[in-house]
């Protein structure tokens, strides 16, 4: 085992340093970690949670901070109401507890690094985490790439990093932004009123200056089957088109 392997294979010990409430049902939680790791957009972590009697539960988490020198990563982790983990995090956890986590983790689903073709992203709900991480990774490496991002949310309010991405969209160039609400009316002339489907699919990528070389996708299995297929209907070749299932 190389010794950067054996290194994300390891658990440390990391501290909540602040916790923020994105939606009503996802909360940010910024962790300083023991031993710092070099990851690229896109990749996830592994958090484990020990009970007094030695019981213990995990679960993975999407990184959502670009990488960086900083020792702080972000954590955006949504309540689930039959989970182990994430209950612990919105309703006990608080600045100054430690959790353990080990990474990072994952080699498919990664930004490409630099290229002559734009990127599109597609993402449901909290499937939006690691694109954040690659879209806040596009900014502060200022890479010319353009993006576009399409995201579903159930509602306005549950929009996550909506104010943010709002700020991208006007301040960095070539960055295509659409949401589309499934439960309420859309907000902007830009967005949609509807699930997705190939035509919303080829609409934002037609947004774009030229064709994608890529697309990113990542949501519950059903929603990844829509996109995915929307994607390859656009011309992509499959091993262009990476995909991420959180029901899987």
């Amino acid at each position: 085992m190389t010794e950067a392997i054996a290194a994300t294979a390891r658990w440390q010990s990391c501290a909540i340093v602040e916790i923020a409430t994105r939606t009503p049902a996802i909360k940010s939680f910024f962790l300083r970690l023991s031993e710092t790791f070099d990851y690229t957009a896109g990749q996830h972590v592994d958090v484990r949670l020990t009970a007094p009697n030695g019981y213990t539960a995990m679960h993975s988490y999407s990184i959502a901070s670009a990488p960086s020198d900083s020792k702080v990563i972000e954590l955006a982790i949504e309540r689930l109401p039959d989970g182990e983990v994430s209950p612990f995090f919105h309703d006990v956890a608080r600045v100054g507890d430690t959790i353990e986590l080990r990474g990072p983790l994952g080699g498919h689903f990664l930004w490409p690094g630099p290229s002559n073709k734009p990127v599109l992203l597609i993402g449901a709900g909290s499937g939006v985490v690691p694109l954040m991480a690659m879209i806040r990774y596009r900014k502060a490496s200022g890479e010319p790439v353009p993006v576009a991002l399409l995201l579903s949310s159930r509602t306005w309010g549950d929009v996550l990093f909506r104010d943010e991405l709002l700020e991208l969209e006007r301040s960095l160039p070539d960055f295509v932004l659409a949401f589309a609400l499934t439960r309420e009316p859309a907000m902007r002339r830009t967005d949609f009123s509807r699930r997705i489907d190939g035509r919303m699919v080829a609409d934002v990528a037609g947004r774009l200056p030229v064709s994608p070389g890529c697309a990113f996708v990542c949501g519950s299995n059903a929603f990844v089957d829509i996109a995915a297929d929307a994607a390859l209907a656009l011309g992509l070749e499959a091993e262009t088109i990476k995909t991420e299932r959180y029901g899987a």
